[in-house]
């Protein structure tokens, strides 16, 4: 883990290296400042010799400065070097995760991604820094400190060691305790993330049924157990402080006591500027060690996040385009060669079953079927979103694993069952198909997908600016824009995953019949809800439980289908769309 995570210092390698060299540089000449008062008080001030008490009063604060100039470099190159790996993890993390499929992508939460891309980032940065500043230099000054008070006075020096070994007990006990609970803490703020997330992402289906209340004693739920597991954290923690007081307190008196007696008892080995400076070192040596204290504790708190982080960069993406890919698909065929396809994450029940289809190349399929029937699952193994558990899908001829990916989703164009618009301007959204697009090219594909019809009628037209989620337009306006979207690659295959469920009829109509118009020789895939949508295709796939129930055209089905001729009574005898509840909706990819 720790090399993983060290690999992402790269360019800030030298400003790693300079802080803790700043830090040493610090230490010793804080280290030789209680040296020299012991001196300008022993050898000036008691003799009252103004010159050497000059002298060196001059060369405490020449080093002074000097530790002020390590400690300002060491806080910048410090700074630089852990906010510089900060960005380097948040960027390998995120382009990482844009290389996921989405069988990588189901593993991990949405909130959980978050939380390791801000909080746990953040962690560990705060850690690193540390470790450059504060791990250098306070086991250097408890060393340096030590020493220089055997120097000082070995009798003395013994009072440091009894109260070294002390602190070193009741802090690795403090830890010990602590780290249990800090590793609890940061699991929960993926609970805190998600409910945050949920409400903000759906604040019109709360505020429509009035549920407010309820996502705020929610979301209260989630904090007060994060607030609840800090504290009990925190109160292991503040052990720190009364041990250490104690400590130092313990250590003055028996200094002053044994010190005093040492300078005036005839024979002492001690001087009045000896004893002032060792003052100065046993705070030194305390302090250090609260330090460690510290860093430990962050340590503590940073693991966890750490672990977490590597979860991510670890992660390998099940889908990949193999060694030496097919870049040209050669048309839009499609071919399920008995294709039994299970997802990863959950019970590993096959939701589709022996599927054995084949698609001639320009033809338009229909695919109906009820909620969990395996629909949305089906059209996503053709875009290699999902590879299958056994068989083979082929496109053009070839299995879709021979593919580049990028060459294969370029040619097999998919609206998804959720369509997604991004905060920009309408341009900016269809430009997602198709990059360079000339303005002609955007209207041609609104004119096919009926998107034409409301963005003429915006004040700025295609420079209308689509808030986050496409949240400033309706259902139906982000499904057409959505389709738009899709013809403007000019694909081989189009899939259409429920994406004209939330436009009327009269519309939906116009759609279909633009797409056999505009794009004839493109091999489309509509799934629907409305029999009405699907019953002039070529053909209509009727899945149930993952299974083909039936394959023909309309007219076929209703003769040799029951469920086919179920779906058709309800929605044609008075039911509509909303009669039978189980047709309603579709899978989730």
């Amino acid at each position: 883990m720790i090399k993983k995570l060290a690999s992402y210092i790269r360019q800030y390698r030298r400003d790693s290296i300079l802080t803790p060299v700043c830090m040493i540089g610090e230490v010793f000449m804080e280290m030789l400042i209680p040296f020299i008062m012991a001196a300008l008080i022993d050898q000036g001030i008691n003799r009252a010799d103004v010159g050497t008490a000059a002298l060196y009063g001059g060369v405490m604060l020449v080093c002074a400065l000097v530790s002020l100039l390590f400690g300002i470099g060491g806080g910048r190159f410090g700074a630089k070097a852990s906010a510089g790996f900060a960005a380097n993890l948040r960027r390998g993390m995120y382009e990482n995760i844009q290389n996921y499929s989405f069988s990588n992508i189901d593993k991990f939460s949405t909130a959980g991604l978050i939380t390791r891309l801000t909080t746990d980032v953040t962690n560990v940065q705060n850690a690193f820094q540390m470790i450059l500043r504060i791990a250098v230099r306070a086991p250097l000054t408890l060393i340096t400190a030590l020493i220089m008070c055997f120097v000082t006075n070995q009798r003395l020096s013994l009072v440091f060691l009894a109260a070294v070994l002390f602190l070193s007990v009741c802090l690795s006990l403090i830890v010990r305790a602590a780290t249990k609970r800090f590793s609890v803490v940061f699991e929960r703020y993926d609970d805190l993330n998600a409910s945050v997330q949920e409400n903000v992402s759906a604040i019109r289906v709360v505020k429509a049924f009035v549920r407010e209340e309820y996502e705020k004693s929610k979301f209260n739920a989630a904090a007060d157990k994060l607030y609840n597991l800090f504290v009990r954290a925190e109160k292991v923690v503040i052990l720190n402080g009364p041990v250490m007081m104690i400590t130092v307190y313990a250590c003055i008196i028996l200094l002053s006591w044994l010190g005093a007696n040492a300078i005036v008892m005839p024979g002492g080995d001690l001087t009045t500027g000896q004893l002032t400076s060792l003052f100065s070192y046993v705070m030194s040596v305390l302090m250090s060690l609260m330090m460690l204290s510290m860093i430990f504790v962050m340590l503590t708190m940073s693991s966890a996040s750490a672990r977490r982080i590597v979860e991510v960069l670890d992660e390998r993406p099940d889908i990949v385009s193999p060694e030496h890919p097919e870049m040209q698909v050669a048309d839009g065929s499609i071919d399920f060669d008995h294709v039994t396809f299970a997802y990863k994450q959950g019970s590993g029940e096959a939701v589709l079953k022996d599927i054995d289809l084949h698609i001639a190349s320009g033809e338009t399929i229909g695919i109906i079927g009820g909620t969990g029937s395996g629909k949305s699952s089906l059209v996503s193994l053709v875009s290699r979103l999902y590879d299958v558990s056994e068989g083979t899908v082929r496109v053009g001829g070839k299995d879709v694993r021979a593919y580049d990916l990028e060459a294969l989703r370029n040619n097999v164009s998919v609206v998804l069952q959720k369509n997604v618009l991004f905060s920009g301007t309408i341009l900016d959204n269809l430009r997602w198909g198709k990059e360079d697009a000339t303005l002609e090219e955007c209207q041609a594909a609104c004119a096919a997908a009926c998107a034409d019809e409301f963005i003429d009628r915006m004040p700025e037209g295609y420079e209308t600016h689509i808030e986050q989620g496409g949240s400033n337009v309706s259902g139906g306006q982000k499904q057409r824009l959505c389709i738009a979207r899709a013809l403007l690659k000019s694909p081989k295959v189009l899939i259409l995953d429920d994406s004209t469920s939330a436009v009327d009829t009269a519309t939906d109509a116009k759609i279909r019949k633009a797409f056999r118009e505009v794009i004839p020789g493109t091999t489309k895939l509509i799934i629907a809800q409305r029999i009405s949508s699907v019953q002039d295709a070529d053909r209509i796939l009727v899945l149930e439980d993952g299974a083909v129930s039936g394959f023909a055209p309309h007219e076929e089905l209703l003769k040799t289908n029951e469920i086919y001729q179920e779906i058709y009574e309800t929605q044609t005898q008075g039911g509509g769309d909303f009669d039978r509840p189980e047709q309603i909706g579709g899978d989730q990819v």
